[in-house]
């Protein structure tokens, strides 16, 4: 019924007998929670029933059993016609009656108790009052079947009387009493006895009922109809369930992918397809400016097309900007090509942009790739030029300069001839 550490907790709240009755009931609710009170207190009724507590840990036992229920009731009187509500009543009606029990000062405390306890006996002490009792003054014992009739008719008020017939849970202990066991015996006596069954009732356990089984009935066509599954039947799980089945699912992926290897034709026609038919895809594909670069690098067709979507976004200057600033490369003068026919970007961002990729083929230390980027940076310029899309008067100086460094240069030598026509 308890556990080992609320035994001892129990066991040490029953040893106090050098402190007075009121300190031992605090100690016993400072270690019990009140929704424990109950079986605690089956337990108290076990060890007095069982006679395994000394003749002070009695005392403070009952005084525990009559303090925790003292405020639900008045103190018993068998002229009364009110059934007490204490379920522990009984324990000490059948203590009274024991014809085995000669323990005068016992016999006092619970008549006590049961009627009109002493106002100091709070104050007392087990040792105080054992040390202080008087054979000649004990309290007279009232009529106990008056008591027993009320205990019984409160007890039993809410169960049928099918259930009073029942046998009783309370088992008497077949091993004689040993007044000599230590705590650490008693402890393990309790453990013993508790073990078997972690309830205790007190209404018993009842007959069996025999009756016959009720015949079934037919079911109904407006009633559900009940399924009746397997011995091992296991659920299945559903896993399309809160899926995205979505045609545009597949497009978020494409693009996933996108940023790290460059798509198939038919995987970017399908992209380019799929925002043209839905504008607001763009916002929904996972595109940061931060991801920008690997996009350009990858697959700068599915990058012209993403920006030139995103060019009523408050973030297209960001993009813009890493866009500028980013590694120059074929794919980036591509894309900034492709866009500046298609829209009319800034004139700045176009400005920094070249000054970026001339800065760029200066920088560049293997004459190789320095002239290779070089002949890119001039087919571009040419480009723009000739499309009209840059004045040249305002990169005039900076431009010639560049194709001055690079003359040796064919793509360079043509650049600089075409800025002395427009000149």
């Amino acid at each position: 019924m308890l556990q080992p550490k609320e035994i001892s907790s129990l066991l040490s709240v029953l040893s106090e007998d050098d402190k007075n009755f009121d300190v031992c009931v605090k100690n016993f609710h400072n270690f019990f929670a009140r929704t424990e009170l109950f079986r605690v207190c089956s337990t108290l009724c076990i060890l007095l029933r069982d006679g395994m507590l000394e003749p002070a840990q009695r005392l403070v036992a009952f005084y525990v059993l009559y303090d925790v229920y003292k405020s639900e009731t008045v103190p018993v009187n068998p002229k009364s016609e009110t059934a007490p509500s204490n379920p522990f009543l009984p324990i000490f009606l059948d203590t009274l009656r024991s014809r085995t029990y000669v323990d005068q000062c016992e016999r006092s405390f619970l008549i006590s108790l049961l009627c009109t306890p002493p106002r100091d006996l709070p104050k007392r002490s087990p040792k105080d009052y054992a040390a202080n009792f008087d054979p000649t003054r004990a309290v007279q014992l009232p009529d106990l079947d008056v008591l027993e009739r009320l205990v019984s008719a409160g007890q039993f008020a809410s169960v049928s009387g099918f259930r009073r017939v029942g046998v009783s849970p309370v088992v008497g202990d077949p091993e004689p009493q040993q007044p000599d066991r230590t705590a650490e015996e008693t402890e393990q006596h309790v453990q013993a006895l508790g073990g078997a069954e972690p309830r205790f009732l007190l209404c018993g356990f009842e007959p069996p009922f025999v009756r016959d089984a009720p015949p079934m009935l037919v079911p109904d066509h407006t009633e559900m109809m009940w399924l009746n599954l397997e011995p091992e039947a296991r659920p299945l799980w559903d896993y399309s369930m809160c899926a995205d089945t979505s045609h545009t699912s597949e497009v978020r992926e494409l693009v996933a992918r996108a940023f790290r290897v460059p798509l198939l034709p038919n995987e970017q026609q399908q992209v380019l397809a799929e925002l043209e038919a839905d504008a607001k895809l763009v916002y929904h594909c996972g595109l940061t400016p931060k991801r920008l670069p690997d996009l350009v690098e990858n697959n700068p067709l599915v990058a012209i097309e993403v920006l030139l979507k995103l060019m009523s976004s408050s973030q297209i200057t960001e993009y813009f900007s890493v866009l500028v600033n980013m590694e120059m490369s074929l794919h980036s003068m591509e894309v900034v090509n492709r866009l500046t026919t298609a829209i009319d970007l800034p004139t700045e961002f176009v400005h920094l942009y070249i000054s970026n990729c001339i800065s760029s083929c200066e920088s560049i230390r293997d004459k190789y790739m320095q002239n290779r980027l070089v002949r890119l940076v001039c087919v571009f310029l040419q480009s723009l030029i000739r499309n009209k899309i840059i004045n040249v008067q305002d990169l005039f100086i900076e431009v010639q300069a560049f194709c001055i460094e690079f003359s040796h240069i064919r793509e360079a030598a043509g650049l600089f001839r075409l800025l002395k026509t427009l000149e």
